[in-house]
C-alpha cells in the first residue's frame, strides 16, 4: 500500500510520516503490522473525543441508516445541522445566534471574510503576522508568512498584517477597515497567547472604528483550553465566529457564527451570497452534534486544565526549554528545529505521535484527545522523556 500511497495520493511534502493505518481507537492508532501509537496530536486537534468514540459513532450509524445528502446546504430542514445550530447559540454569547455550515475551517474562513466586506460595506481586511487561517486563496490572503504565500501571488487585495499582541498597531485598525481576524490563541506560530487584555483593547478599537473582529477557533475552539471557546478566557465576544477542525469529533466541517442580522446579509443582493452543497451534511452533522453534546454535558472540558497541569509537571526536561499554550494546546519548545525533527521521529518509532508547527519548527505539537487519561498522559511523558535523555547524552 506504501508504494501505491506514493504514487497514486497527492503528497504534501517530500517526506510524509507515511504510517500505515489499520484501526484506532481512543487514544491509540494501530499500523497494520500490529504497533500501537499513543497518540498525543488528535488528527491536528481534530479527534476532540478521541477516536471512534462510542458516541460519535452510534450518531454516525443512527444517521446513516435514514438519509446522507438529500440537498445544497439551507433548503430542506435536517434535523442534525438544526439541532447543531441551535446548541451552539444555546452555549454562546447572544449576539452569535446564526451559523453557517461548511465543509473544512478553511471554507468558514472564506465565508467569514466575504459576510464582514458585505456587512460593513468596506474592503480592507487586517490579519496577524505568522497567522494562520487555511490554505485557499482567500484564506491565504490572510496568513501572515509571506514564504508561503509568494508562489501563489496575486491574492485578494487590500489585506494587511499587524503584529499579534502588538497595542500600536491597533491603530491601523479605522472607518476603512471592514474586518479584523485573529486566532484567539496563535497556532502554527507556537501557540502564542494574547497577552496585556490585548482583546479588550482590539474590541475598543474595533468599536470605536465600526469594524468587525472575527476570531479564528478552529484550533482552540470545542473545550481545548479549558473552555468551549478560547475567547471565554477573555472577557470579549467577536462579532464573527470560526470553528472547524475539532467539532466534528473525526469528520470534516467547519463553521462560522454571527448575528441573525448579520448573517441575513448573505440571503440576498445577491441572493446565495455564500453556497456549499455538502455543507450541514447531515452525517456529519450529527457526528459534530454528538460530540458538542458529550462535551457539555460531562466534565471533559474543565478536566483539560487538570490535564495541563500534569502535563507541564513532567514535561520538565533540560532540552525543553518552555511549555506554551493552554489547556490540551500544548508546545514543548525545544532549542532548534532540527532537534524538534528528531525527537517527532524518533518518538514515532517508540510508539508516540508527536507533530511539528506549521511556523514555529522548534516546537513538539502536543495536542492529544481531551479524553486522555492521567496513565496516558503519563505513558508518553515516559516515552518523550527518554527520548530526550538519547539526545541530551549525544
Amino acid at each position: 500500500m506504501k508504494n501505491d500511497f506514493f504514487k497514486y495520493q497527492a503528497q504534501t511534502t517530500p517526506h510524509p510520516l507515511a504510517l500505515e493505518i489499520s484501526h484506532a481507537s481512543g487514544s491509540y492508532i494501530y499500523n497494520t503490522s500490529g504497533n500501537k501509537h499513543l497518540d498525543f496530536v488528535a488528527g491536528v486537534s481534530a479527534c476532540t473525543l478521541g477516536h471512534c468514540h462510542p458516541r460519535v459513532v452510534s450518531a454516525i450509524k443512527k444517521q446513516v441508516d435514514k438519509y446522507l445528502h438529500v440537498m445544497v446546504y439551507g433548503e430542506y430542514i435536517q434535523e442534525p445541522a438544526v439541532e447543531l445550530a441551535k446548541l451552539l447559540a444555546e452555549n454562546l454569547p447572544k449576539n452569535l445566534t446564526t451559523t453557517y455550515l461548511v465543509n473544512s475551517g478553511t471554507e468558514a474562513i472564506e465565508g467569514a471574510l466575504k459576510l464582514a466586506r458585505r456587512a460593513t460595506g468596506r474592503t480592507q481586511l487586517l490579519y496577524a503576522h505568522n497567522a494562520y487561517h487555511g490554505n485557499t486563496m482567500g484564506s491565504m490572503s490572510v496568513m501572515g508568512f509571506e514564504e508561503r504565500k509568494n508562489a501563489f501571488k496575486p491574492l485578494v487585495p487590500d489585506c494587511f498584517p499587524v503584529t499579534f499582541n502588538c497595542e500600536d498597531d491597533l491603530q491601523k485598525i479605522t472607518s476603512e477597515t471592514a474586518a479584523i481576524i485573529l486566532e484567539t490563541i496563535q497556532g502554527g506560530a507556537g501557540f502564542v497567547q494574547p497577552e496585556n487584555n490585548y482583546f479588550k483593547k482590539v474590541r475598543q478599537r474595533c468599536d470605536e472604528t465600526g469594524t468587525l473582529l472575527i476570531l479564528d477557533e478552529i484550533q482552540p475552539g470545542f473545550g481545548r483550553t479549558g473552555k468551549l471557546f478560547a475567547f471565554e478566557h477573555f472577557d470579549i465576544v467577536p462579532d464573527i465566529l470560526v470553528m472547524g477542525k475539532g467539532m466534528g469529533g473525526g469528520l470534516p466541517i467547519g463553521a462560522f457564527t454571527a448575528s441573525h442580522e448579520v448573517m441575513a446579509l448573505l440571503q440576498d443582493n445577491p441572493k446565495l451570497g455564500h453556497i456549499t452543497t455538502f455543507g450541514g451534511n447531515p452525517v456529519i452533522a450529527a457526528a459534530a452534534l454528538a460530540t458538542l453534546q458529550e462535551l457539555t454535558e460531562t466534565d471533559i472540558i474543565p478536566q483539560t486544565l487538570e490535564k495541563e497541569k500534569l502535563f507541564r509537571k513532567l514535561l520538565k526536561h533540560p532540552l525543553i526549554k518552555e511549555v506554551r499554550g493552554r489547556g490540551l494546546m500544548l508546545a514543548a519548545m525545544l532549542e532548534t528545529p532540527e532537534l524538534a525533527t528528531e525527537v517527532i521521529l524518533a518518538c514515532k518509532d517508540r510508539g508516540l505521535i508527536l507533530f511539528w508547527l506549521l511556523f514555529e519548527g522548534r516546537a513538539l505539537r502536543i495536542t492529544p484527545p481531551l479524553t486522555i487519561s492521567n496513565d496516558e498522559i503519563e505513558e508518553g511523558c515516559k516515552i518523550l522523556t527518554a527520548v530526550l535523555n538519547t539526545f541530551q547524552e549525544q
